[in-house]
């Protein structure tokens, strides 16, 4: 799609459509360039080929000749380009001519001999020749001499005139009668003389009969069966036994089990634990402390939630399993030596919204890294959406196109990891290993000279947008950008790159690069990202329509240049593909200090919980590096797994009831009826062909018209019969027929702020709106559809990123995760509640319900981390005198949470340093972040109040992992500042009260500190972060927490001072004090 570089933009609501040139030379020029390109040669429109693309007839130089042109310059002229002189190959559906035999890959027997047109267009000739192709049998070849021969028409003096045929026929009075019927056509064709007959086409020769012989042996050599390793309740089916043929025809992909050395006693271990847990909580709650009964209670009470979130959390790990891929055998069965690609489409979508806070250098190697990926180039395109309308995203999105020219092909040439230039040239390691070019160095130096004049435009960029003209930005033709009003703008799309665009330095063909920004008017909610993401997805299928789509955040760069390959080994593979939804890959970060203070990597989460999930429906999506079925996030159902038919007894009637057959009908029918019902009442989006089917199959009473049928995808799809038509193709393309001008329309159409009005989309469809976390909700509908999903965990990760490492930044973004998930708990799509009957399965709910259910804890986590001070300014415990039986129990509790903890480490192969530092952070993210998003969760839904916690910069010194040591205030540091200030005065108070009561006092302590210190080494990387690098905690910070410490404990002594609740006890001394 060539725009001639300009920007399109418009707004479909008022009807307007605009071509903005991007240079002062050009002009604006009528909307009907685009339709397609002409014939040089008799000026006709070049028809479109099968698959959506123009007819090229030479494959150097792309010379625009039509199909007509082609063919007649082959047959009547010099059989060659009339620009380089290139003779023309034969492309499939043209007939041969002299001089084909030397061109092989080609087989078109179809149009092998040219019998259409060797039949003057005669459709009854047609019909005729598929007739007889059909009934023709290989035995006739018996027949030795009695085999016509082909002359394309033409009588040839050396043979017979009784051996002249079109068809091979095995009687001769057939062969007469299609004789007769040919006899008065006319052709115009290329006689075949005798050394040029079926001997060099194959039929009847014994060349050919030799070539079958040994492809037929090869083939038997080859067969094989293989049979799936591992446990057969994993998977769907995907351990049956598969007849192979070749390497090529085997699993894409394979699970690998976690070792039963380690997985078994896991397993036992949660059971014990279980057990274990019944017994505490027996004796916790029959043996209440008398004089401290609100403490024991407190405390018994928060043990249980902390039980029942562990049981949440703990099951969906029941099935831990790891994955591999065989990217060889994905090259062996899609990439056949000399003929096209045949891996899937896949659209790229990068959002971007701020430039200021998004720096424009991280988006654009972003993007160059999906440009540069491991791929053809003809089955990708990166959709970057730009939600802010920043005419600095736009120029610096031109600036990255234009480098892209030179990185991809140098990238290409000499297999450059990882491709993204920033991170490739500062990373320290050996990048002369496995280079063995001689002119390797001389291009690399060239390269990062270039990148760094690429970093100085960008950065010149940056520092011309700081400060906004009054009138608005321009663009170089002196046009007003669309964007200056960021709530109040058109809808925008630039192709940058493309098919017919621009080319690299080296004249390949580059993937398509496309800028959207979509139309925002005041008054309409535009739900952020999920909107955005919503609005890519119309585009990409009005303009490409690749069935996978991928997402990634723009500061997550591809890091494996065959991520896309590895996610293509899952939903490829013929076996086990059609269910998978999307494949979710592991989030990898850099930037990040080796400590990892804030446990930023979240290896717990990524390389324990994921796995686990994935062996039972999937994981969960997590918002970018994932990889999607478009059909899944069109809201279809996963098909249907087919059951094989059980052994039945045939010695009965079918309504005999002595096999249990009649019994088992009718459970059979009312377990139908059920899950009829439950569709209907979830309203799931069917694909277009049922809907037609339904339409033409319903009563005669109730018969649908096509009319009612395109309404009813109207009403979820949106008023674009484009979009609606691209909808219905499971395996992608586009309409032949659609011309540029009318795709572009239609593109300017579907992201237009009023076009999901009365439609599912953020419904059912797409990305699902509710919640600042729309990714929780995105794969839980589709999970509840059926689907399931697949964890990639490639050796090299397949994507890396940015993540916030000092510690507010860290918090708000916690801040952010759990104010969706409360928000998700008080909607109707909250998984406790919602989806039941669907193809959600109980284990894979529990995950769901534990990633919403989590904020809640921070109020019962809260209270026990403030018992231990209480305890210790009390004098009090909330356990009475620990009997053996209650220190085995205590004991035994603690075992299993070690010992649990070590074997999730080891088959999750996570360190324990990664495992400490996610506990710490458990605890102060659940005592702050969490708190807070409670509160404003339940404040947006409930009262509709919007609560939101700034963030101030300070400075920091520069040097590396420099932003660690940057202080930002915000409210969120307060609370657990306060645990620490309190827990600490209480050690304080309790070892003193000890030291002056006695040696009796010291036992009883020892329980209490204990609980202290648990809560401080908690809290221990919260101290590092308020310290920072001057190790001095910030006056604020300190002010607020001695305040708010104070103001507790003052009240701690208003409602249970330490003296007796009848005053202080009086008694006479004796003495005479007058």
């Amino acid at each position: 799609m060539n725009t001639g570089g300009r920007l399109i933009a418009g707004s479909h609501n008022r009807n307007e459509f605009v071509l903005i040139n991007a240079d002062e030379s050009a002009r604006i020029r009528s909307v009907e360039e685009l339709s397609g390109q002409s014939c040089q040669i008799c000026g006709d429109e070049i028809e479109l080929s099968d698959d959506g693309e123009s007819f090229v007839a030479c494959n150097e130089c792309a010379f625009p000749v039509c199909r007509t042109c082609y063919e007649y310059e082959r047959r009547e002229g010099n059989q060659s380009c009339p620009q380089c002189k290139t003779r023309y190959k034969r492309i499939k559906g043209s007939p041969r001519v002299e001089g084909d035999e030397e061109d092989d890959g080609i087989d078109d027997l179809d149009f092998e001999f040219d019998y259409k047109s060797g039949l003057g267009g005669s459709e009854q000739a047609s019909d005729t020749f598929s007739r007889r192709n059909s009934e023709f049998d290989l035995a006739s070849a018996a027949h030795g001499s009695q085999i016509p021969l082909l002359t394309y028409g033409d009588e040839d003096v050396e043979i017979s005139s009784d051996r002249h045929a079109l068809i091979v026929s095995p009687s001769p009075s057939q062969v007469n009668r299609y004789q007769a019927h040919f006899t008065d056509q006319t052709p115009h064709l290329r006689p075949m003389v005798p050394q040029k007959d079926l001997a060099v086409y194959g039929y009847g020769s014994v060349a050919w009969k030799d070539r079958m012989e040994e492809w037929k042996r090869k083939q038997t050599e080859k067969f094989q069966v293989v049979k799936h390793d591992g446990d057969s309740t994993l998977g769907d089916g995907d351990d049956a036994e598969i007849p192979m043929m070749d390497e090529g025809r085997q699993p894409l992909s394979r699970k690998v089990p976690i070792k039963s050395s380690m997985i078994n006693p896991y397993r036992m271990l949660i059971i014990l634990r279980l057990l274990i847990l019944g017994l505490f909580f027996h004796y916790r709650i029959l043996h209440p402390v008398k004089d401290a009964y609100a403490l024991w209670l407190v405390s018994v009470i928060c043990e249980i939630w902390f039980a029942v979130s562990w049981v949440l959390d703990q099951f969906p790990k029941w099935y831990p399993i790891e994955r591999e891929t065989y990217l060889d055998r994905l090259s062996l069965r899609y990439e056949k030596e000399g003929k096209p690609s045949q891996l899937a489409g896949v659209d790229v979508f990068v959002s971007t919204v701020d430039p200021l806070k998004e720096p424009p250098l991280i988006t654009a190697n972003t993007v160059l890294s999906i440009l540069a990926v491991d791929y053809p180039v003809d089955r990708v395109a990166c959709y970057v959406s730009d939600d802010g309308a920043a005419m600095l995203t736009f120029e610096a999105l031109s600036e990255t196109a234009e480098f892209a020219r030179k990185w991809v092909p140098f990238c290409k040439k000499y297999s450059i990891e990882p491709r993204a230039p920033e991170w490739y040239f500062c990373h320290k390691m050996d990048y002369l290993k496995n280079k063995v070019h001689p002119a390797f160095v001389r291009e690399r130096r060239a390269m990062k000279r270039d990148y760094e004049e690429f970093k100085v435009k960008i950065n010149a960029l940056v520092a011309t947008a700081q400060k906004v003209p009054e009138e608005g930005w321009t663009m170089q033709d002196g046009t007003p950008w669309p964007g200056n009003n960021v709530r109040d703008h058109p809808g925008m799309i630039q192709v940058f790159l493309g098919n017919n665009g621009v080319l690299d330095v080296e004249n390949h063909e580059l993937p398509r690069l496309v800028y959207v920004s979509r139309e925002k008017r005041p008054g309409f909610d535009h739900h952020k990202k999920a909107g955005a993401m919503n609005s890519l997805i119309r585009v990409s299928g009005v303009l490409s329509n690749a069935p996978y789509l991928l997402n990634v955040d723009c500061d997550h760069y591809i890091n494996n240049s065959k991520a896309l390959r590895e996610a293509m080994c899952f939903m490829m593979d013929p076996q086990s593909g059609k269910k998978i939804c999307y494949v979710q890959f592991p989030q990898r970060f850099d930037g990040i200090d080796k400590n990892d203070r804030y446990s930023n990597r979240n290896v717990v989460f990524f390389d324990i919980n994921m796995k686990g999930l994935d062996g039972l429906q999937g994981p969960i999506y997590v918002g970018t590096g994932c990889v999607f079925r478009r059909q899944a996030l069109y809201g279809y159902d996963a098909p249907k797994k087919k059951k094989t038919p059980r052994m039945t007894c045939n010695c009965w009637p079918k309504w005999c009831f002595f096999c249990g057959g009649g019994r088992k009908n009718r459970k059979a029918k009312t377990a139908d009826n059920k899950k009829k019902k439950n569709k209907e009442a979830s309203k799931q989006i069917h694909a277009l062909e049922n809907i037609e089917e339904g339409a033409t199959n319903n009563n005669n009473n109730n018969v649908k018209s096509p009319e009612a049928a395109q309404l009813k995808l109207e009403k979820k799809f949106g008023q674009s019969p484009v979009f609606i038509a691209s909808a219905g193709m499971e395996n992608g393309g586009l309409a032949s027929e659609a011309s540029p001008a009318s795709l572009l329309r239609e593109a300017i159409q579907v992201i237009s702020c009023g076009y999901e009005d009365k439609t599912e989309w953020g419904k059912e469809i797409g990305w699902i709106y509710g919640s600042v976390t729309e990714d929780i909700l995105t794969g839980f509908k589709m999970h509840s559809h059926g689907w399931r999903s697949v964890y990639c965990t490639p050796k090299i990760p397949a994507f890396k990123g940015s993540a916030p490492i000092n510690l507010s930044d860290r918090l708000h973004q916690v801040l952010r995760w759990a104010l969706g998930s409360v928000e998700i708990f008080m909607s109707r799509h909250c998984p406790i509640w919602y989806g039941y009957g669907g193809g959600l399965k109980g284990l894979e709910r529990l995950s769901y319900i534990n990633s919403v259910v989590y904020p809640w804890t921070s109020i019962p986590l809260l209270i026990y981390c403030s018992l231990p001070a209480i305890c210790l300014l009390t004098g009090k415990f909330i356990v009475p005198e620990i009997s053996n039986y209650a220190s085995i129990l205590f004991m035994a509790l603690f075992a299993s949470i070690a010992v649990t903890g070590i074997l999730e480490m080891q088959w999750g192969k996570v360190g324990i340093d990664d495992w400490w530092r996610n506990e710490q952070f458990w605890v102060i993210g659940g005592v702050s972040s969490h708190l807070f998003a409670l509160f404003q969760g339940l404040l947006k839904v409930l009262a509709g109040v919007n609560t939101n916690f700034t963030v101030t910069s300070k400075a920091a010194d520069d040097g590396e992992f420099s932003e660690l040591y940057i202080f930002k205030w915000t409210s969120l540091l307060v609370p657990p500042t306060t645990l620490l200030i309190i827990n600490v005065v209480g050690v304080v108070v309790g070892i003193s009260d000890a030291i002056s009561n006695g040696y009796d006092s010291w036992g009883p302590l020892f329980g209490r500190l204990f609980f202290a210190l648990w809560v401080i080494l908690h809290l221990y990387p919260f101290v590092k972060g308020l310290l920072g690098k001057q190790n001095r905690m910030p006056t604020i910070i300190l002010v607020w927490s001695i305040l708010l410490a104070s103001i507790l404990t003052l009240l701690w002594v208003r409602v249970n001072p330490f003296v007796a609740k009848g005053g202080p006890t009086l008694e006479i001394c004796g003495l005479d004090c007058l």
